[in-house]
């Protein structure tokens, strides 16, 4: 079976470990067409076995130490707390201090962020879209891991890049309210509205924040059509994964 998925190429911590899932093909994933083939998003119309089949494989294929935490994902703030049986509902990142818990984040343009302690006993995971970038999901993120920021690393995984994220005006404004500095992160294009880069506005952010030791960045999931799904390129598509996790 072909392993669609790789882990991320930064100096993670001791016993953490970070993996992102690709779109696949037949020999890896079961889901049909337009969501073929490692589809994981049990929210955009896919045949729940199949779905079920595809997140089996993720597990058993990586020997996760247990069943992704699959959030319901809404654009949001709200940070669910991994070690605590009490949390119920939507919440667009997640922490985990124990060994064991992995953070899960689904995407198909939105940029997905993992952070971790530089000592590794604490990791978490954010869905950032532009929504939930100038709602201010990675400040609630860095807020609930509740160390100082020095202490924190971050990767930015596969995301629509610059070339194709074109947004409106209103977009901008948003963004540029919670940074004013970030207009670097804009280009106006020929139709007078702005391509907009996520991984910079993301970087800007968690910098600003004091966490500077920054990777990824750079993975088009709209140009690389191999490799990722794609809402903004193909509409009704399937959804790629970035997970994080604490080794026992």
């Amino acid at each position: 079976m072909t392993r669609p998925w790789f882990e991320a190429d930064w100096p993670a911590p001791r016993g953490v470990r970070v993996l992102s899932t690709l779109r696949g093909d037949a020999g890896s994933g079961v889901s049909k067409a337009p969501y073929a083939c490692f589809n994981l998003g049990d929210h955009v119309g896919d045949d729940p076995v199949a779905v079920t089949e595809n997140r089996r494989r993720l597990k058993t294929g990586m020997s996760l130490p247990a069943e992704p935490s699959w959030l319901a994902q809404v654009h949001g703030v709200t940070v669910a707390d991994l070690d605590s049986a009490d949390f119920k509902g939507p919440a667009d990142a997640a922490v985990a201090r124990g060994a064991g818990k992995v953070c899960a984040i689904l995407t198909a343009d939105c940029l997905p962020i993992v952070l971790a302690t530089d000592s590794g006993d604490m990791v978490a995971a954010a869905h950032a879209g532009w929504r939930g970038l100038a709602a201010g999901v990675i400040e609630a993120t860095v807020r609930a891991m509740a160390v100082p920021a020095g202490r924190l690393m971050a990767w930015l995984g596969p995301a629509i890049g610059p070339q194709h994220f074109e947004v409106g005006a209103e977009v901008r404004d948003a963004l540029l309210s919670g940074d004013a500095h970030a207009v670097d992160g804009f280009a106006q294009n020929s139709r007078g509205r702005f391509m907009a880069d996520l991984w910079m506005l993301a970087r800007r952010r968690l910098e600003t924040l004091g966490v500077i030791r920054i990777y990824g960045g750079g993975e088009c999931t709209f140009t690389r059509t191999d490799r990722y799904f794609s809402h903004r390129r193909d509409g009704i598509t399937g959804r790629q994964a970035t997970l994080i996790w604490r080794e026992g």
